[in-house]
């Protein structure tokens, strides 16, 4: 090959992700990185670099008998991080294939969510996942079960999930700096009546008093610009690249890294930020709608 030096592995969306599945499934089989490469083909500090995102496995073979000691053995979640480590340099848009459901489709991007050191949040008709409260996620579930066709067990887990992401906002080390738009009729859509949407009122203006947390009411009386599907930008720490997500219709999440994505994504926020109130008005504002859902 003369001279050619093989390009070297950069930190991709997918990488990053199927790194956080490894990592979730060696824990659940309660091995350490020492205990997981044990007689295998590569070393710990390749064990590590695959789970935080930073190479691949040269081989697929490498990742089969991995899962195997995983105890992995569902050929067809096999199949899936295989194909997932395949597609690992591609930077397009990645979205579930096949009859993944939300759970497992959001599995491809809580890898990226859990690396985010800044999130930044927009959704045009309900308030954005990670800033609910339990009482109004439960009620938005049901709201969309009948629709959706999914069981109550699916929305339990599906809750569960979300109140865990929170934590990410509120723990005590290096919290997730968020700055989310707010827009008014996401604001007034009355998920689980007066009382659940006094309590998530209450939730927003208690997170917006952290030194980490930035939240900006988009007023529906404005003619500014108003995305009209759901915003995500996640930025990364430590070389990692920014990432960009939005929910498609069909319960998958797709995410990106292709700096041309993130840039719109950025452009959007930047246009809504434009048109909101500033943050300081946020309180007040919250008050006002309490106030105003009794009456």
């Amino acid at each position: 090959m003369g001279g050619h030096v093989a390009a070297k592995p950069q930190p991709t969306a997918r990488r990053i992700g199927l790194g956080h599945e490894l990592r979730q499934h060696r824990k659940e089989a309660d091995l350490t990185i020492e205990q997981a490469v044990r007689g295998l083909p590569f070393d710990e500090s390749t064990l590590q670099r695959v789970e935080t995102g930073w190479k691949s496995f040269r081989q697929a073979g490498h990742l089969r008998l991995l899962l195997e000691r995983y105890g992995i053995t569902d050929d067809e979640e096999v199949e899936r991080l295989v194909a997932m480590q395949r597609d690992a340099s591609s930077r397009e848009w990645w979205t579930g294939v096949g009859n993944v459901n939300l759970l497992s489709g959001m599995q491809r991007f809580l890898g990226v969510e859990s690396a985010a050191r800044e999130i930044r949040l927009f959704h045009p008709t309900v308030i954005p996942g990670l800033l609910q409260t339990e009482g109004y996620a439960r009620a938005l579930h049901e709201l969309t079960k009948p629709v959706d066709e999914t069981t109550t067990e699916f929305g339990q887990k599906s809750v569960q999930l979300r109140m865990r992401r929170k934590d990410a906002i509120t723990r005590d080390d290096e919290p997730v700096k968020i700055w989310g738009v707010l827009y008014e009729p996401a604001l007034r859509y009355a998920i689980g009546g007066v009382d659940a949407m006094r309590e998530q009122y209450a939730e927003l203006a208690e997170l917006a008093t952290r030194d980490n947390v930035t939240l900006q009411v988009l007023p529906q009386t404005g003619s500014g610009y108003v995305a009209y599907h759901d915003v995500n930008i996640m930025i990364l720490g430590g070389g990692l690249p920014a990432t960009v997500q939005t929910d498609t219709a069909w319960f998958t999440v797709a995410v990106s890294d292709k700096p041309r994505d993130v840039g719109r994504f950025s452009r959007m926020f930047d246009a809504m930020v434009a048109g909101a109130l500033p943050p300081g008005a946020t309180p007040k504002f919250l008050q006002q709608l309490s106030r105003e859902i009794t009456e």
